[in-house]
């Protein structure tokens, strides 16, 4: 929507992951030279935590499009509460290996037959696992159990584990000893500063073809960092609908007024659902609503304000979007005006 207006070659602040807008901060330059370290030296696993948000995605794609060794087969699993068996059979899957039968013994036939081929062509395979904290502990078992599979005293394959912040206690617990031991190297990520959210921000505009100056006034960068708390994700989400915004009220610049605005726009959209009116249980069991106290007259009138303030929120909205709306037809007739006199 914006683009064309602040002069863009595309969106900035796409939530995708996309290795061109990777920005290094120094937890996450240390994290990817963690994995590269360990793709360098083809044993153990490599694990990098975070909190949800902080570009652990974007790591493993970053690490994945920069790989140019190809002898290196890579497959990349965003994983849910998957059972041993279940792992074994999206390896196969996303390795494109044909299995023969569907039970766990020829699962770990069929994997082995394909990890041994890859190794007789000089290549090896690489396993990354997104949102690792989802396995159960069993499921972790089993990579584990994949790392066994060597030939001349060589690891046929190697994983990579990404995930939030659970999957550190997942990782601790007392019977991962062997586990554990087979970490080489390990990274967790963190929210970016005030000064590494200016340098992101500006790093993605630049990324996009941005060549205005000071598109955003002097504070901004340090509101935006105080209403993210530094997550990339947030920062992505929030910024974005910043620019959305300027492009609406047709601003050049962005000023702290209009940051504002934003986030109070978005927490009145994200604040899910309105206060429940509180609830008791009567001797019979039955839930009654509880009305005849001062407290709970208070408590209406603020669902009511609540309303009022969302219903407001929502009628400007609608008039932004009109006025956006009103602006294309406009730029679209102009175009076909000058077309027509172009032709003539």
């Amino acid at each position: 929507m914006y683009e064309s207006y602040y002069g863009f070659t595309e969106r900035p602040f796409q939530l995708s992951p996309d290795p061109r807008f990777f920005f290094a901060t120094k937890h996450h330059q240390r994290a990817l030279s963690y994995l590269q370290y360990g793709l360098d030296q083809g044993e153990g696993f490599i694990v990098i935590t975070g909190p949800i948000g902080t570009g652990k995605t974007t790591i493993a794609r970053n690490l994945l499009s920069s790989i140019a060794d190809d002898n290196i087969v890579a497959a990349q699993l965003v994983t849910t509460k998957l059972s041993p068996h279940e792992l074994l059979e999206l390896v196969a899957f996303e390795f494109k290996i044909t299995v023969t039968g569907n039970s766990k013994a020829e699962l770990l036939q069929s994997i082995e037959r394909f990890l041994v081929s890859l190794n007789q062509q000089g290549k090896r395979a690489l396993l990354l696992v997104d949102e690792a904290q989802n396995l159960p502990i069993e499921t972790v078992e089993e990579l584990r159990m994949l790392s066994n599979f060597q030939l001349d005293n060589k690891p046929l394959i190697q994983s990579f584990l990404l995930g939030q912040e659970e999957l550190k206690d997942i990782i601790q617990a007392p019977n991962m000893e062997q586990f554990r031991q087979r970490i080489i190297a390990s990274a967790h990520l963190r929210p970016l500063s005030a000064e590494e959210v200016k340098s992101y921000i500006l790093h993605r505009l630049h990324q996009a073809g941005c060549e205005q100056e000071n598109l955003f006034v002097d504070g901004a960068f340090e509101l935006i960092h105080n209403k993210t708390a530094g997550v990339p994700r947030k920062i992505n989400i929030f910024v974005d609908r910043i620019l959305l915004f300027g492009f609406l009220e047709e601003l050049t610049q962005i000023s702290i007024e209009a940051i504002n605005e934003v986030a109070d726009e978005m927490e009145v959209e994200l604040t899910g659902s309105l206060q429940q009116q509180q609830l008791v249980n009567t001797e019979g069991g039955n839930i009654q609503q509880v009305v005849n106290s001062s407290q709970n007259v208070e408590n209406i009138k603020e669902v009511l304000r609540e309303v009022e303030e969302i219903l407001e929120t929502s009628i400007k909205q609608k008039i932004k979007m009109a006025k956006y709306v009103d602006k294309l037809l406009r730029q679209k007739n102009r175009k076909f005006a000058e077309s027509q006199i172009k032709e003539q």
